[in-house]
């Protein structure tokens, strides 16, 4: 099971320049044979094809420490919000979402303690009001358990109001909204209609008790900055209450995987990450020609509806599409885990500790970095994936 078949023969027939191609895979390399990060994962594409791919380090698969290959399976973390939304879009292509409209016409649990006017667009763009809407892991395969959350959750602000990141509230919301208008698991829904005929089988929205011998084991690295390391770079930084170390190690227990939580609970490769985003920026095209997504739903939802918005986090306008991120040409592409090289166009969506993938329209190369080592220096990480994605940005031959 892997995305073997849509290797180049080489990084030339992708449409790669090898070299350019050989120095990033150095750089990636780097934290590993310094001895941080355990393991990582990394992978390129263009032209339909998977350029490039290599996996450095060793880490716990099935309880026994052993070399990484292109096949290991990561958790990804928020990656995983592109991945629930692009799958979703398919249900607006369908005819059956209408995201202008409030969650309550899909959900009815949902409507109360003032959520009522909610929209479902406003899921896709953390503007919803419940940022840190409580649902325990240990509750995440209970769907009764998910419908009394959604009962009991109350508005921090009124919906629309302002911009807060929503770690796992609104991607939960989103999961039972494909339930209802499907009739199907929304891990099954993502796997039949979205990794299944793209051929990536790697890509997953939780991983079954069976295949997760293949999952890297997370484990934290580093020391976290210091409250003076961060005034003295200017740095204000305040994740989300439920990013902590108790929910991140969760990952590594059985029922946490295979549960896929739809907001930062998929379990990929690097390679199928790179093709999945291959699909997106090559028109909705799975590389069999099998049209996925339509082109002018792609042009519709890649597009900035967070105008008038601002990060309080990362001090920035969040330049939101529906559901992923969007570089923008400010300068601060960099902020939102793009590489300082990518064209304005840019789309995607990273995750906590260094994962991230994304897609560039201007050179069509899309890109997938995985790793299982959890860098509690957030500066860091962040410096890494914007230096890794910014040697990869320039790769086209």
């Amino acid at each position: 099971m892997s995305e073997a078949q849509f290797y180049a023969s080489s990084p030339a027939q992708a449409g790669l320049d090898p070299a350019k191609v050989e120095a990033m895979f150095e750089r990636a390399q780097r934290e590993v044979k310094e001895g941080l990060l355990p393991s990582c994962q990394v992978a390129i594409a263009r032209h339909g094809k998977i350029g490039a791919a290599r996996a450095f380090g060793e880490a716990v698969q099935g309880g026994v420490k052993k070399p990484v290959t292109n096949d290991t399976l990561y958790v990804v973390f928020s990656c995983a919000k592109g991945i629930m939304s692009a799958a979703t879009w398919l249900l607006i292509q369908d005819g059956k979402l209408d995201i202008t409209q409030p969650v309550v016409k899909y959900v009815p649990e949902f409507g109360t303690n003032g959520k009522e006017a909610v929209t479902v667009e406003q899921l896709f763009l953390h503007t919803g009001g419940f940022p840190d809407a409580p649902y325990a892991q240990r509750e995440w395969l209970d769907r009764s358990a998910r419908l009394r959350r959604f009962q009991s959750w109350r508005l921090q602000f009124p919906a629309g109001k302002k911009y807060a990141y929503h770690a796992t509230s609104a991607h939960w919301v989103m999961a039972e909204i494909v339930e209802r208008l499907s009739g199907m698991d929304f891990r099954d829904f993502v796997r039949v209609r979205v990794a299944e005929p793209l051929g990536i089988p790697n890509l997953m929205m939780g991983l079954p008790r069976e295949q997760q011998h293949r999952q890297a084991q997370l484990t934290y690295v580093g020391e976290p900055m210091t409250a003076e390391d961060m005034k003295a770079m200017g740095i204000n930084l305040v994740m989300p209450a439920e990013i902590n170390d108790e929910t991140i190690l969760g990952f590594n227990k059985p029922e946490v995987l295979e549960a896929g939580c739809p907001g930062g609970g998929a379990v990929a490769t690097a390679g199928a990450l790179a093709m999945f985003y291959q699909a997106l920026v090559r028109g909705g095209r799975a590389p069999d020609g099998t049209q996925v997504w339509r082109e002018d739903l792609l042009r519709d939802v890649l597009r900035v509806r967070t105008e008038g918005y601002f990060d309080p986090i990362f001090r920035i306008p969040p330049n939101r599409c529906l559901g992923m991120t969007i570089a923008g040409g400010d300068g601060k592409a960099g902020v939102r885990g793009f590489g300082k090289t990518n064209s304005a166009q840019a789309f995607g969506h990273n995750g906590v500790g260094g994962q991230v993938a994304w897609a560039d329209p201007a050179t069509g190369i899309s890109f997938g970095y995985c790793t299982n080592g959890v860098d509690r220096n957030d500066y860091r990480h962040a410096k890494r994936v914007v230096a890794i994605s910014s040697m990869a940005a320039v790769c086209a031959a």
